[in-house]
């Protein structure tokens, strides 16, 4: 393969321009991709923090509020491999602008949602628009910028996705407390409009266009079956409670096995036949990866549960505005972003699987400590007492996040790491819609059915405090699985490959327009360190899937 088979810009390009041209053009591609990166980090975080006042504003059931959040993380990860596939096939630019166009179209039917079922659809829609979008970020990334530039593209994504998890939660509590022009949440979505139009507006005009040789291709009878089978385990479990645990509703969910055992025997069929699998089965034979995925997926319920637990409390339980909560939660994720880049670099080379699981414990002793807090000052805890418990929990995240996927990855067939990676990320993404449809039975099912407005803080405190219980086992869970995975995770450093080859035998530029193809194509391996601070924000970034499927 040859730089002349995929033109990015910074390659084929700058034999057409000047160099300082071409320099530019690729920056503002960068910025524009990592702008949707951030849109979509945002959104999450702003759409948490504003729950309680759709409900307010809305009447929103306590299943449709439940549904807001499951909704958006169940079609993005559904739609996760089958984003990446696309872009690989018809092109990672279009594919890109199609999401982002989308995504803009779904955050004005959010914005201008009539009433909760109409919230609760295109919050669906709009996760499915992130499948495609999200998917492509580092695609295009790996498309426009030579090998020995990745590290500091992969520093900067970094630095805007922390920046989006401590900022998420302020926008969306300034937003919904200035109330403008008397919209009281909406703008927490139409604010993504003037963004998403001049990012497409630009994208047409920067972005080069780039496909996988040899990509996969679709499988939507797999993903038809990951979907159903979803849908019949969390829709029950979120309606449950209200109908009074029908019949049907333990049907449905029995139903979700069997559902999930036909997905298996096709995915086996499918491989044997045509090479390309929604899921590779093979994976599984390797311990680590087998214990990672559950690793990922348990992480992702104990998320899942907490982030919406945790606003309810502050915001209906303990009567707080949007913004005390918001502010309440900065320690938090500042906390997260730190460890994180402490684990990388310093610990993990260093002390290996211990570090992973040492941010287990640690984040289990801070729930811990949040229920012991909680407990003791009831009503009227204020947020200074709270800053210990999360710092704490924000430091145990931070130390799970960030290298967990290198760790899961380091035994991974290298000709399969694409596939393991987009597994990766789609798993934690349905375990947190998974954790957020739990969240019927361990938050509002310790709720009576009907509160006088004395009794609503203490119960809210109250089933608070028995969902964090949950939590805590789930990081003790997480601790022993962690037993399963590599003692000395691979580092996993972008490009090194082929700055080798570009050093020693092959001129630069011809480089560059290989290791383009080969990463486009699945030789790769995703950036840990910025996937696990996107996962602060309560899901997991899902871009190295497209980087190295095909």
């Amino acid at each position: 393969m040859t730089s002349t088979d995929i033109p990015p810009i910074g390659t084929a390009e700058q034999a057409r321009g000047p160099a300082g041209a071409a320099d530019r053009r690729r920056w503002f591609a960068l910025a524009i991709v990592m702008t949707a990166a951030f849109m979509d980090l945002v959104d999450v975080t702003i759409v948490n923090i504003a729950i309680p006042s759709i409900q307010r504003d809305e009447g929103a059931s306590f299943s449709q509020i439940q549904w807001i959040t499951a909704g958006y993380a169940l079609a993005f990860a559904a739609g996760l491999i089958t984003g990446g596939r696309l872009g690989d096939i018809h092109g990672r630019k279009r594919v890109f602008l199609l999401g982002i166009g989308g995504f803009t179209v779904a955050s004005a039917l959010c914005g201008f949602a009539a009433n909760p079922e109409m919230l609760v659809a295109s919050r669906i829609l709009q996760g499915g628009m992130a499948a495609m979008m999200v998917p492509q970020v580092l695609s295009i990334v790996h498309a426009t910028f030579p090998a020995h530039e990745r590290g500091k593209v992969f520093g900067l994504f970094g630095a805007i996705i922390g920046l989006g998890a401590v900022s998420g939660p302020l926008l969306g509590a300034l937003l919904t407390q200035w109330n403008l022009f008397g919209l009281e949440w909406r703008p927490i979505f139409l604010i993504n409009l003037p963004v998403g139009v001049a990012a497409l507006i630009l994208g047409r005009r920067f972005i080069s266009e780039s496909k996988a040789p040899k990509a996969l291709k679709l499988d939507l009878v797999g993903v038809a079956l990951v979907t159903l089978a979803l849908l019949m385990l969390l829709y029950p479990l979120t309606r449950g409670r209200e109908l009074h645990w029908p019949l049907w509703g333990y049907v449905s969910m029995a139903g979700s096995l069997v559902v999930f055992a036909g997905l298996v025997a096709y995915e086996r069929r499918k491989a044997a036949r045509d090479g390309s699998p929604l899921v590779e089965l093979s994976l599984f034979r390797v311990k680590s990866f087998a214990a990672g995925i559950a690793v990922q997926t348990v992480f992702g319920v104990g998320l899942g549960i907490f982030f919406l637990v945790w606003t309810l409390y502050m915001q209906v339980g303990l009567g707080w505005s949007a913004l005390r909560a918001g502010l309440t939660g900065v320690p938090f994720s500042i906390a997260v972003s730190a460890a994180a880049g402490m684990s990388v670099q310093l610990l993990v080379p260093r002390f290996g699987r211990k570090v992973l699981q040492a941010g287990a414990l640690i984040m289990a002793v801070g729930v811990l400590l949040y229920i012991w807090e909680s407990d003791r000052y009831g009503m009227s805890i204020a947020s200074w007492q709270m800053a210990l418990p999360l710092v704490v929990m924000g430091a145990g995240m931070g130390f799970i996040v960030a290298p967990l996927t290198d760790a899961v990855l380091s035994e991974v067939p290298r000709e399969h790491s694409g596939s393991a990676s987009g597994l990766i990320n789609t798993v934690q993404q349905m375990g947190n819609a998974l954790g957020l449809g739990l969240v019927s039975v361990l938050f509002f099912g310790r709720i009576a059915d009907r509160l006088t407005p004395a009794q609503v803080g203490p119960a809210f405190v109250n089933a608070f405090q028995y969902a964090l219980v949950w939590v805590a086992a789930v990081m003790a869970g997480i601790f022993l699985l962690m037993f399963a995975l590599p003692k000395r995770p691979a580092q996993h450093v972008e490009g090194a490959a082929e700055e080798s080859l570009t050093s020693d035998s092959v001129p630069p530029d011809s480089v560059a327009g290989e290791s383009v193809g080969k990463d486009s194509v699945g030789e790769g391996s995703p950036s840990a360190g910025s996937e696990g601070v996107r996962s602060a924000g309560g899901t997991a970034v899902s871009d190295g899937e497209s980087v190295l499927t095909g």
